[in-house]
């Protein structure tokens, strides 16, 4: 009997043992069709409202910033250029599709649970809906947490940063959203290290013990991540982003420590 609710499909309404090796892969080429459109659709929304998106894309180069205006920072302004033909428009293209991207998640999430979901048991499924909500919710406090503080910390010391005061800064938009689109997504996959230790616990694969008594290896690996996903080379911006993910891996103990 839980072999056949395993082996049900309720989006089809048949057996996998009835459906063919075809019948599979044609709902998958369903699935991606659909994934594709809200993605092009979503993407092409975020284009159309170009002024809406950069303005808060361009906010933290700015002292009206929310989290300048909370540290109570000094004003100031960073001047962005353009130096290429094309260049703002690749950009508006680029960040449209990333803008895109980031809202029709959800939707691409739920498409490919649905389609792997009928094969697994009722308490696989269990474990499987707790793993993708947390991943997704982890990837978007990483991708907050970057825009918020990371990338605005970044942005103030690097763009202000001189010198002399006979050189001045100028700084290209194509470096500006390179750096932020970069961040965001570096920061969102590290976010994920809670919910990958929580699946190595469940799975016995490590311990809290185990990560503890390394705990002084993974600061040092945690600074060679951090060195290698920066876009910059600057120690500022490497301890900004090591800092975070050595308290994830802090968590990371507790959240084994609970599951074991």
């Amino acid at each position: 009997m839980e072999d056949d609710r395993r082996l049900s499909n309720p989006a089809e309404g048949r057996t996998d043992a009835q459906q063919t090796f075809w019948d599979h892969l044609d709902e998958l080429r369903m699935v991606i069709i659909r994934v594709l459109i809200v993605t092009a659709a979503a993407a092409g929304v975020a284009f159309c409202l170009k002024e809406e998106v950069f303005d808060i894309v361009l906010a933290p180069r700015t002292s009206d910033f929310v989290t300048y205006r909370l540290m109570g920072a000094e004003p100031f302004a960073l001047h962005l250029m353009n130096t290429g033909l094309t260049e703002q428009f690749m950009v508006h293209l680029r960040t449209a599709v990333y803008v895109g991207l980031l809202a029709a998640l959800p939707y691409i999430i739920y498409q490919l649970f649905r389609f792997v979901s009928p094969a697994l048991y009722d308490n696989e499924r269990r474990y499987a809906t707790l793993l993708v909500v947390s991943g997704y919710t982890m990837f978007m406090i990483g991708t907050a947490l970057n825009y918020l503080l990371i990338f605005p910390l970044t942005v103030r010391f690097l763009g202000t940063y001189q010198v002399s005061p006979e050189v001045a800064n100028m700084l290209t938009l194509q470096s500006y959203i390179d750096t932020l689109l970069t961040m965001n997504l570096v920061m969102g996959v590290v976010f994920e290290l809670p919910v990958v230790s929580w699946l190595l616990g469940k799975t016995g694969l490590v311990s809290a013990p185990l990560m503890a008594s390394w705990r002084r290896h993974a600061i040092v690996v945690i600074l060679v991540v951090a060195a290698v996903i920066t876009p910059t080379t600057d120690a500022f911006t490497l301890m900004v982003v090591a800092l975070p993910i050595w308290l994830l891996y802090e968590v990371s103990i507790w959240i084994v420590r609970i599951t074991n």
